[in-house]
């Protein structure tokens, strides 16, 4: 008679003095011993498969008179990990899971495909049968014989698994965090070299005029001093902000940039970032070609951190165009709501596969992996343009140059 256990139902008889089956399927089995033949039914709580559930019970019922079997009815609702445990896609099926090999059975026609499996079933619980009483198997089984499955097992297994995966996350994390403490390292040594070689030059060049021997005719006038003092001044305090953020990142992988936007003039910002490239773009005798509007609208944006994207944008293009080649900075007035800067090379270009990659933290061509660099001036760039509700992107063409354009919005 079948018993009903939820959610897990066992189906098999066992004479209640000898314990032994009351099939001759297999030869004389230890005392208590379970079915060698085991089976997972598993089902859900839908009509139809109820009904398709009661029959296949009751073919398994007529077919226990052939061979003693353990039935396990396993509700999916219930026990959902160990359908995935066994990467089931649809209810009923029918899984004989020992003797191995492992097989299911599903589909509508479970019941004829029952009957056509059956006599084999029946075969492989006869020969296992005799391969565990035989002297060598016998020997071998204290080493090398796999035990009888148990779904408790399995469920087990999943949780393990669960838990593997939690390990395997906790991992990564941690490896995120050691890879922080080299990023700052790098944005370190990439971002804070622009401003400490502005503010270096102009005390350098301030100090060279107080050694102006008696006599001499200074060669800065004083309003040329208070600019370069000024200057000086204002990189150090780029340079202090860039390390509040780097502490403020060492908290966490998530945390945002600040930024702290206003009413500027786009052209103002452009011209100042292209004084600080013309010693640069002299030094390799490249052509810098600008087409800023005299009537642009103001735009709402951290004038420092635009500074910073146009800053990596031109040493970048600096860097790529060949001596005597052209750089192109360019402003266009979009939509009423967005100005597009353009800064363009003549250089080597970027190939098409690697364009939408190059934004990406600590992303390098394959070119430039034997090359100075950090690979994050872009992914800084990218970062500080998102901040700003703006777009950055890359058009390129090997051999041709690339133009980098990025948006801001209009102050309204």
């Amino acid at each position: 008679m079948l018993n009903y256990f939820h959610p897990i139902e066992k189906l098999n008889s066992v004479h209640p003095t000898s314990g032994t089956s009351d099939t001759d399927c297999s030869p004389e089995q230890p005392l208590n011993s379970a079915p060698l033949l085991q089976l997972l039914l598993f089902v859900d709580k839908r009509s139809s498969s109820r009904e398709q559930t009661r029959h296949i019970r009751k073919s398994l019922k007529d077919l226990k008179a052939e061979c003693d079997f353990e039935l396990q009815i396993i509700d999916v609702g219930e026990q959902p990990d160990l359908a995935e445990h066994f990467k089931l896609v649809a209810t009923p099926s029918l899984l004989k899971i020992h003797p191995e090999p492992r097989q299911t059975l599903a589909g509508s026609n479970l019941i004829a495909q029952l009957e056509h499996w059956w006599p084999r079933w029946k075969r492989s619980v006869e020969e296992y049968a005799a391969q565990q009483h035989s002297a060598a198997a016998l020997a071998e089984s204290l080493t090398d014989a796999k035990p009888i499955y148990s779904v408790a097992c399995a469920a087990e297994l999943v949780q393990l698994s669960d838990e593997v995966f939690r390990l395997k996350q906790e991992k990564e994390h941690l490896q995120e965090q050691l890879q922080l403490k080299d990023r700052i390292i790098a944005m370190l040594a990439h971002d804070l070299r622009n401003p400490l070689t502005a503010a270096s030059l102009a005390l350098e060049t301030l100090e060279s005029n107080q050694k102006v021997k008696e006599g001499e005719k200074s060669r800065l006038t004083p309003s040329l001093a208070a600019h370069l003092m000024k200057q000086a001044r204002r990189q150090i305090q780029i340079v202090d902000r860039m390390i509040t953020d780097i502490l403020q990142a060492a908290r966490g992988t998530n945390a945002q940039l600040h930024i702290e936007p206003k009413r500027i003039e786009l052209g103002a910002i452009c011209q100042d970032v292209i004084l600080q490239f013309q010693d640069k773009f002299q030094a390799k005798s490249l052509n810098l070609e600008t087409d800023i509007p005299a009537d642009l609208p103001l735009v709402y944006a951290d004038p420092d951190r635009i500074k910073q994207v146009m800053v990596n944008l031109l040493d970048n293009a600096s860097k790529y165009t060949p001596d005597r080649g052209t750089v192109n900075l360019s402003i266009l007035h979009r939509t009423a709501y967005k100005v597009q800067v353009s800064i363009c090379n003549s250089g080597p270009g970027i190939p098409e596969e690697d364009c939408a990659s190059i934004f990406e933290d600590s992303f390098r061509l394959q070119r430039d992996k034997s090359t100075d660099g950090y690979g994050i001036g872009l992914s800084l760039c990218q970062g500080i343009i998102r901040a700003h509700y703006g777009q950055i992107w890359v058009d390129s063409v090997p051999d041709r140059g690339s133009c980098f354009h990025f948006t801001l919005p209009v102050q309204k």
